[in-house]
């Protein structure tokens, strides 16, 4: 048996330890496995025997299997932590928090996680840097700090964003860094160690009526790398690829407008398409060629958020804000005709989609759970906000988190509004953490101004 990382190795997660089987099958394949989530090997039928034999005496709790969050919105772009995830309910700036590190700079992109590092970006306005983190999930040491964008910041941007506002995205083997520099969205790849391997520009981005800055992060489908670049520009447009060598695989005209959303990758039954909204439609891409699909008349001119969507009930959701307040649910077949909609406005926050229901937080801060089917409203509750962050479901439980760091966690269920806890991390918090091997990987600050400093923490048990 061969384990990916020493289990006995210091600092508080050490015990993380990741497992791949894979043995020539009986059955004439080549090869079958158990792919519990990472990338050390294991050819040995023998290996493999003693292995099961473990499993079926001692269970799966024999092994802690290390997980990975490779990009925004996690595994499965939806936000939800693997299948059987814990995570801490309870915390605060004395007490739950296994190592907090001091992170240079400002951003609000969220951590990602691959193997045993955290990878994060960071944006100095002082020196106009802007930078690639790699920090060790076992201890929070700043293992490597790498500038990828040197002067050229954009003049203008909204007071609350920051120049690294996009999350970092991973195959496993390969770093994508998307940034807006010198009025252009440029992609970067690097390995694992953070050593750089291509850079592209891939559009303009040089809006015109709102000089907010950029926001939206690269998603990773097969071996193509998928990019949002809207604006009122000549170059407003979905681009993809090549994750290996940086070469363009397809480019698709959006409109001349300026919005914000990721692309979302849904994995229907039919196959995958990209779902997309703003500049007022609901669009569906296919993500091998990006070629348009469909398009509805629904949403509002700019939506920040990214799209969710339930194959069950066949319906996609979206969300905006700018100029009006809209949700809406569409069809995923036939005519994709808009099945039902309100004037919630969640227009910085993504929504959550769990066990048909949609649960969702506008920016004032008051959380929503709708029926899927027809949004039917099961319940809503005021809390404290204003909120950017987007939920996160833990097993059965939501996190979320306002701007001011306070941490609400509450039961995934449309019977009624049921809080778990409330904890409070420092003064300021944009970005939405990681879940992994039973911790939550936070980004968040103290103080205002010149005397705010960011943090990234490890927020679980420190042995």
């Amino acid at each position: 048996m061969d384990l990916a990382k020493d289990p006995f190795a210091a600092g508080p997660l050490a015990r993380s330890t990741t497992l791949k089987l894979e043995f020539d099958g009986p059955l004439g394949l080549t090869k079958n496995s158990i792919d519990l989530g990472e990338k050390k090997v294991v050819r040995d039928r023998k290996a493999f025997g003693w292995t099961l034999m473990a499993l079926i005496c001692f269970g799966w709790n024999a092994f802690v299997i290390a997980e990975d969050w490779p990009r925004w919105r996690g595994p499965n772009g939806d936000n939800h932590a693997a299948t059987g995830a814990k995570a801490p309910t309870h915390w605060s700036d004395k007490e739950g928090v296994a190592w907090t590190t001091p992170i240079p700079g400002r951003g609000h992109s969220s951590p990602i996680i691959v193997e045993d590092r955290i990878y994060l970006t960071t944006a100095d306005d002082i020196n106009e840097t802007q930078s690639l983190l790699i920090i060790s999930k076992r201890n929070g040491s700043l293992l490597s700090e790498t500038v990828v964008h040197r002067g050229k910041f954009t003049e203008e941007i909204h007071a609350t964003n920051t120049h690294a506002s996009a999350t970092l995205a991973s195959d496993g083997r390969n770093i994508l860094a998307l940034f807006l520099n010198d009025n252009a969205t440029w992609l970067t790849c690097f390995d694992l160690d953070g050593k750089e391997r291509w850079r592209r520009r891939l559009a303009e981005f040089a809006p015109q009526e709102f000089k907010f800055g950029f926001g939206t992060s690269p998603v990773i489908h097969g071996d193509l790398v998928i990019v949002s670049n809207e604006y009122d520009g000549p170059e407003s447009c979905l681009v993809a690829l090549d994750v290996a060598t940086g070469a363009e695989r397809w480019r698709t005209p959006r409109p001349l407008n300026l919005s914000y959303s990721t692309p979302a990758i849904a994995k229907l039954k039919s196959g995958a398409v990209i779902l997309l909204s703003g500049n007022g439609i609901v669009a569906a891409y296919d993500p091998d060629t990006g070629k348009e699909l469909w398009q509805t008349a629904a949403t509002t001119q700019i939506t920040c958020g990214t799209m969710i969507w339930d194959d069950d009930l066949g319906l996609a959701f979206a969300s905006g804000g700018y100029p009006e307040n809209q949700t809406v649910a569409v069809s995923l077949n036939g005519s994709h005709a808009v099945v039902w909609e309100n004037r919630t406005k969640c227009y910085e926050s993504s929504m959550l989609m769990a066990d048909g229901f949609v649960y969702a937080v506008s920016d004032s801060g008051i959380a929503f759970c709708w029926r899927g089917t027809d949004g039917e409203q099961m319940w809503k509750m005021r809390l404290k906000g204003p909120f950017s962050c987007s939920p996160l479901l833990v097993d059965d439980l939501i996190h979320l988190t306002n701007e001011s760091g306070t941490t609400f966690i509450f039961r995934a269920t449309a019977e009624k509004f049921e809080l778990i806890a409330e904890n409070q991390l420092g003064t300021y918090c944009f970005s939405t953490p990681a879940c992994a091997d039973g911790y939550l990987f936070h980004r968040f600050a103290r103080g205002e101004g010149e005397m705010r400093q960011e943090f990234l923490a490890a927020i679980g048990p420190s042995e």
